[in-house]
């Protein structure tokens, strides 16, 4: 039986594509490992979304070719976002690599180690509830992917010129895939996608999402869904109410990228800070529990002192529960690269620093606000090697990207609890919450 070792680097959705390449070597009878070193094939599944993401690719090609320079017998194979965009400039750069998969054969995986010719796809990977899977997360959650590619043309952005356009997975395949999940005892069900809030658009139909959330909250065994990643201009009163469900977790993940008025027409988004505010009044108002997460960019072309003071602002005023904040990172072929890059790295650095500065004040005291609390957490596992202390999320907290909550108990555990427990919050710091098992 050869060893596999599989490495994801990016986004969650990178996450998911490694899974069903680990569930089709695993059918086809190749074990998992995750010592790179003790392996016979190493596959890395890159990102090529942004500059460092870049840097982290050839770094880890270049250690992998190390490997490969130790033990020759080794097959190293390069999948992915930076495969799929620069390949042509890869091969000779890096000749020792045996194998180059972009985004579109994920799961010919099995053909590709073993040297066989198999019939290219020519678009993007969708999976679908057949696709075999090892899911890779906590046994209490899973992603669920629910389309590839994306139609918007933002300025900075390169993901559709990796994915193509938007595509949506039908929603029997996604249900039937959240009940193989339920069985298996997941309870928290992450939809992902590039623009999750559009999902359906492509069908011309309206009011896909919630039509999908409603049929994931009656499967039996799901206790929370999650939804991931949306536009603003997307977020309708009917997907409002839809999160009134009780399965439904009252969160939005919606990245503005910015406040300034002018700088958010040369990135060619739509919603700039006045108009991001009167959108979370309406969503407070018809949630008002709802916990809002975004992303934003600083150093973007043309952001001066007037526009970045617009951005803080913009953070104060909007109470944001969650927060991420990215260096601009100029991209070939997207709409912004013609502007250049003309705002220093360093400057772009304090930029990023003051605005996760400035949120880290906000994310204090709105978490202080729960001490005291009796809150549902799902219970992920035991905290690195700490037997007496598990680690959880509450509905409020999506996985991956936002704060925990440690639970800490008066005896050793081998997690011999259920899922989803009450918890008592007993302290909160920036990021996270304390707490132990109500009662």
């Amino acid at each position: 039986m050869k060893s596999v070792s599989l490495i994801t680097f990016g986004c969650a959705k990178n996450l998911v594509d490694s899974e069903v390449m680990a569930g089709c070597l695993r059918e086809a009878g190749y074990a998992l490992t995750p010592d790179p070193g003790r392996s016979d094939i190493i596959i890395l599944n890159t990102c090529g979304f942004i500059g460092p993401a870049k840097d982290e690719a050839s770094a880890a090609i270049e250690n992998a070719l190390d490997l490969k320079k130790k033990r020759p017998s080794i097959k190293v194979v390069v999948a992915g976002c930076f495969t799929e965009r620069y390949e042509p400039e890869l091969r000779p750069k890096y000749p020792q690599v045996d194998a180059w998969v972009g985004v579109k054969d994920y799961d010919q995986i099995v053909s590709i180690v073993e040297s066989r010719g198999f019939r290219a796809s020519g678009r993007t990977f969708l999976l679908s509830h057949r696709t075999p899977r090892a899911l890779s997360t906590p046994a209490s959650w899973a992603y669920l992917k629910v389309s590839e590619g994306c139609s918007h043309r933002c300025a900075f952005c390169s993901i559709p010129l990796i994915k193509g356009t938007y595509r949506s997975r039908p929603i029997s395949s996604i249900l039937k895939e959240a009940e193989r999940l339920a069985a298996a005892g997941v309870k928290e069900i992450n939809l992902i996608s590039q623009d999750t809030t559009y999902f359906g658009g492509d069908k011309e139909s309206s009011g896909g999402l919630v039509r999908l959330l409603l049929g994931l909250s009656r499967i039996r065994g799901i206790a929370w869904v999650r939804f991931l990643y949306g536009y603003p201009e997307e977020i309708t009163n009917d997907l409002l109410e839809a999160m009134r469900e009780p399965k439904i977790c009252p969160y939005l993940d919606i990245p503005f990228q910015h406040a300034a008025p002018a700088l958010v027409r040369k990135m060619k988004r739509a919603m700039d800070g006045n108009r991001a505010l009167r959108l979370l009044d309406r969503i407070r108002k018809n949630l008002p529990h709802a916990a809002i997460r975004t992303s934003l960019i600083v150093g973007f072309p043309g952001e001066g002192p007037a526009e970045f003071k617009a951005l803080q602002t913009f953070v104060r005023e909007a109470g944001f529960d969650h927060l991420g904040v990215f260096t601009y990172s100029r991209e070939e072929g997207t709409a912004a690269f013609r502007l250049g890059d003309p705002i220093d790295e360093r400057l772009k650095q304090e930029r990023r620093a003051e605005i996760l500065g400035l949120q880290a004040g906000i994310s204090a005291s709105k978490l202080k606000a729960h001490v005291g609390r009796t809150l549902d957490v799902l219970l992920e596992g035991v905290w690195k090697d700490d037997t007496r202390t598990l680690v959880g999320r509450t509905r409020f907290q999506a996985p991956e990207v936002d704060g925990v909550v440690f639970v800490r108990l008066p005896f050793r555990s081998d997690l011999l609890f259920g899922p989803i427990q009450k918890v008592e919050i007993t302290a909160s710091d920036v990021y996270d919450l304390h707490g132990k098992m109500a009662g």
